[in-house]
């Protein structure tokens, strides 16, 4: 399947990426995609896992898990979240990290695929509360390049944080540009 990956990774679409998840090492993690414009983020994604062997979870809407594509999802690793208001997320999410010996989740912390000015911050919350590393990957569709970031762990300074994080995205154009995450 690696091959098979790299071949249309590398030949078909014409993309590279530099970094890696260093999966032996980091077993639990939140792994966060910027910018996320298109549904052509979810194949990407699905082809850097292949070619890094590592095994990556993401979080979508439960209504998503349903009949016929419900099973598909699960099987590439979706976890069904539940998006009722009152709940305490954070919480729940991070409980995850701890039942688990191996947790990579990914988040698009602009919580659309539309135009956002700021990210949703649950995805740093998490990382806090599950003492897990955050680790950043660019889907870069104007240089057809994924970049993955070394294990950043959040600190009591959210803003030096995110500001930090944002910067790792500086100048990157998702598949539809105008959507793109712009740090000023």
């Amino acid at each position: 399947m690696k091959r098979f990956s790299a071949f249309i990774y590398y030949k078909i679409l014409g993309w590279k990426y530099y970094g890696s998840f260093n999966g032996d090492q980091v077993k639990k993690c939140i792994v966060i995609a910027v910018p996320h414009t298109s549904w052509h983020d979810f194949y990407i994604g699905l082809l850097i896992r292949q070619l890094e062997r590592v095994k990556i979870s993401f979080l979508a809407k439960k209504e998503l898990f349903k009949w016929p594509i419900g099973w598909y999802l699960k099987k590439v690793g979706g976890i069904p979240l539940d998006r009722t208001p009152g709940q305490n997320k954070v919480e729940a999410i991070a409980k995850l990290f701890e039942e688990r010996d191996e947790l990579r989740l990914t988040v698009a912390p602009e919580g659309t695929r539309k135009k956002v000015n700021e990210w949703k911050t649950g995805f740093y919350h998490i990382a806090k509360a599950a003492k897990v590393p955050i680790i950043m990957i660019t889907f870069d569709f104007g240089r057809k390049q994924n970049v993955i970031s070394k294990p950043f762990y959040p600190t009591d300074n959210i803003e030096e944080d995110l500001n930090f994080m944002y910067s790792f995205f500086k100048g990157v154009k998702g598949k539809i540009p105008k959507y793109s995450f712009d740090v000023d």
